[in-house]
């Protein structure tokens, strides 16, 4: 039981992780990303969004569920699904480390402007291709993960 409830769990938070990268990618990141440095005052001042609130915690909590499901379900069926789901997880939160945080941080902590800056925004449009590219590998991460989920409730059902 607590076998599938910890994987059930790290499923739900990892969703939960594509949930919001996937409404960033439909709601916010086309608009800072299409004239920058004029469409990043989203970023700036006192009321500036702040989705770093969101992600900080998630990614903790998300990988945390993970281990312990695959802890859990060690010896049974979903074991390895598990494991190529933490293991594309933990490579892509390597990537978002050293180059996605950096280089948004970069763009979007640029000095408001009117005037676009046609290479600031190249290099938006460049970081949102690449992270809509992460955002994929997410999504067959976590059909792993649920094909990991179904044989583990197949593997139940055997007994």
């Amino acid at each position: 039981m607590i076998r599938k409830l910890l994987l059930i769990l790290g499923s739900i938070s990892f969703i939960v992780v594509i949930g919001g990268a996937t409404y960033e990618h439909l709601g916010i990141v086309p608009v800072w990303a299409s004239a920058a440095p004029a469409s990043l005052a989203m970023f700036q001042g006192e009321y500036g969004i702040a989705p770093q609130r969101f992600w900080i915690p998630i990614h903790p909590v998300t990988l945390l569920l993970l281990v312990l499901a695959l802890i859990a379900n060690w010896r049974a069926a979903a074991r390895n699904f598990i494991l190529v789901t933490i293991v594309g997880y933990v490579g892509i939160l390597i990537t978002t480390f050293i180059f996605f945080v950096p280089e948004l941080l970069s763009i979007t902590q640029s000095a408001f402007s009117s005037v676009i800056d046609a290479e600031l925004t190249r290099r938006a449009k460049m970081w949102e291709a690449l992270s809509l590219f992460r955002l994929g590998v997410l999504f067959v991460l976590a059909v792993v993960l649920l094909l990991g989920l179904s044989n583990a409730d197949r593997e139940a059902n055997q007994r």
